[in-house]
């Protein structure tokens, strides 16, 4: 062990040094696999701004188009926003902003060959894309808000897949 490096070996916490301090795991004895992470989230708007979204009428522009667009940098950039998130080469973001009654559902997916998951850059491309449908609206409606932000599936790695339970199991 290097002098002033965690400690891990006592400790099943693995963002927890023995001494209480958080650091960022070691992950490079890992194997690099491939890994994917869907994540959705939605944001509640009202009948006026539903409307203008529908006819593309909100003045600073196509609010699902940015919001999309937004989404894929967030993820881009989860490890400069997420202190202990590591640098991950991203293969594939894929952002869907659709616009149901009363809100906007935002979908994420999330490819890498890394040696740790994307879990958090796809949920930070939903946040952002969300905070983003918030700043293009809130001339609109001042009252909008985030729901429902969570991992919808995980694959890859030692912990292997995650569905979630409200899911149907579909295929891959």
């Amino acid at each position: 062990m290097q002098p002033n490096m965690p400690d891990q070996s006592s400790n099943p916490l693995s963002h927890l040094a023995a001494d209480g301090r958080a650091h960022m795991v070691d992950v490079g004895e890992k194997p690099v696999t491939q890994r994917r992470a869907v994540a959705e989230g939605f944001v509640r708007i009202s009948a006026e701004l539903e409307a203008r979204i529908r006819d593309d009428a909100v003045a600073k522009g196509s609010v699902l188009e940015v919001a999309r667009l937004a989404g894929i940098l967030g993820a881009k950039r989860t490890d400069s926003l997420i202190p202990l998130c590591h640098s991950v080469p991203l293969d594939a973001v894929e952002v869907v902003a659709d616009l149901q009654p009363g809100r906007v559902h935002l979908l994420a997916m999330v490819r890498t060959h890394a040696r740790t998951g994307v879990e958090m850059e796809a949920l930070t491309a939903v946040a952002i894309a969300a905070l983003t449908v918030i700043d293009m609206g809130k001339s609109i409606d001042k009252s909008m808000s985030i729901e429902g932000l969570r991992v919808l599936e995980k694959h890859g790695g030692r912990a292997g897949s995650y569905l979630a339970p409200d899911l149907p199991e579909r295929p891959r």
